[in-house]
C-alpha cells in the first residue's frame, strides 16, 4: 500500500475518534459539573487536557462554558475542535476515496454535513445532550460501517490503528481531567460521591461492563478498569493489544519481535500495563503515572509516523 494512502485512512480514524471523545469530555463535564465550582475551574480542564490552553487564552480568553464549547465544537481554527475533525476526516478520505467503500464515504459526509450546518448557524441550541450524543452516534455508524464493508487487510488494519491510538489516549485523558488529585486515600474516596465515578464510566459507555466485573462503584476500581482492563474496548490497556496486533499483522513480525520502532514502542508499553497493578499507578501518583502515559503515546504516534508515512500529503494529520 501506498504511504499516502496509509497515512490517509489512518488520520481519517483517528480524526474521527476524536471527534468521538471531545464530545464525551463535554458529556462527562456538563454531568459532573460542580455548582459550587466557577466556570473556569469548570471548564478549563477541557482545555488543558486538549493540549490546546495558549490558542484558546489568544483568542477567548477567558474559560465561560460558552467560550470552551465554542472553541471545542466550532473553532475551524481548532484542529482538536469536533467541525474540524469532521472536514479533516473527509478530506482524508476524500483523498482515498477508491481504498474505502461507498458506505463509508456517504456516512462521514454526512457527518460533515450535519457538522458543518451546525457551526455556520452558531447556535446555542445546539449545545445540548442531544447534539453531542448525534455526534457520537455518527462516529459509532461510521466505524461500524467500517467493519461491515472494509475487508481485512492493510487498509482496515490502517483504520483500525488509528482508532485504537487516539482511543488510548484519550481514555487516558479524560481520566486524568475527572481524577485529578485523587490519590486513591480512603478519606478522598469516602468525599467522592458514587455519582461521579458512575458519570466518568457513563462517558466512556463503561457503566453496564463495568458492574458486571466489580458491582458496587470504587474509585480504584473504575481507574482499574478504564487502564488496566484486557476486555474492555476503550481501556488503555486493551487498545494497545489491539494497536500492537495491527502493526504485526501488516509488517509479518512474530509477536514478541519488532521489525520498526513504532512495534518496539507499543510492545513495550503494552507489556508494562500487561504486568502493573492499580496499587503500582497510585504509588507513583495517578496523574504523574497518566502523565507519563500521555508521553509515551505521542512517542508511539511519532514512530507510527516515521515508520509507515515518509512523506507526508497535503490531508494528513500532523
Amino acid at each position: 500500500m501506498l504511504s499516502r494512502v496509509a497515512d490517509s485512512l489512518y488520520w481519517m480514524s483517528r480524526y474521527v475518534e476524536r471527534a468521538e471523545n471531545v464530545a464525551r469530555f463535554i458529556d462527562v463535564n456538563e454531568k459532573l459539573t460542580d455548582d459550587t465550582a466557577s466556570e473556569a475551574d469548570t471548564w478549563a480542564p477541557l482545555i488543558y487536557a486538549s493540549g490546546d490552553w495558549p490558542q484558546f487564552v489568544e483568542k477567548y480568553r477567558h474559560a465561560t462554558r460558552e467560550n470552551v464549547l465554542t472553541f471545542l465544537t466550532f473553532d475551524i481554527d481548532s484542529e482538536n475542535s469536533i467541525v474540524s475533525c469532521a472536514r479533516l476526516a473527509r478530506e482524508n478520505a476524500r483523498a482515498v476515496r477508491e481504498s474505502i467503500s461507498t458506505p463509508m464515504w456517504e456516512e462521514l459526509n454526512k457527518f460533515y454535513l450535519t457538522m458543518s450546518r451546525a457551526a455556520y448557524a452558531r447556535e446555542p441550541a445546539y449545545l445540548t445532550y442531544e447534539f453531542f450524543n448525534e455526534v457520537k452516534l455518527s462516529c459509532h455508524l461510521f466505524r461500524g460501517v467500517s467493519d461491515a464493508t472494509l475487508s481485512r487487510g492493510e487498509g482496515w488494519h490502517f483504520v483500525r490503528l488509528g482508532r485504537l491510538v487516539e482511543r488510548a489516549d484519550k481514555t487516558s485523558r479524560i481520566v486524568d481531567v475527572k481524577t485529578y488529585g485523587w490519590t486513591g486515600d480512603s478519606a478522598v474516596e469516602n468525599q467522592l460521591a458514587i455519582v461521579h465515578w458512575s458519570s466518568l464510566l457513563h462517558s466512556v459507555s463503561a457503566l453496564e461492563m463495568y458492574r458486571r466485573l466489580h458491582g458496587r462503584i470504587r474509585p480504584t476500581n473504575v481507574a482499574r478498569f478504564l487502564l488496566l482492563d484486557g476486555e474492555f474496548p476503550r481501556s488503555v490497556r486493551y487498545c494497545l493489544r489491539g494497536a500492537e496486533s495491527s502493526l504485526h499483522a501488516m509488517t509479518g513480525t512474530a509477536t514478541g519481535n519488532f521489525s520498526n520502532r513504532a512495534e518496539q514502542l507499543i510492545g513495550r508499553l503494552r507489556a508494562q500495563l500487561d504486568y502493573t497493578r492499580i496499587e503500582d499507578i497510585l504509588h507513583e501518583g495517578l496523574h504523574d503515572f497518566i502523565d507519563r502515559l500521555q508521553g509515551e503515546l505521542n512517542q508511539i504516534g511519532g514512530a507510527i509516523e516515521e515508520s509507515f508515512f515518509p512523506v507526508q500529503p497535503a490531508a494528513a494529520g500532523v
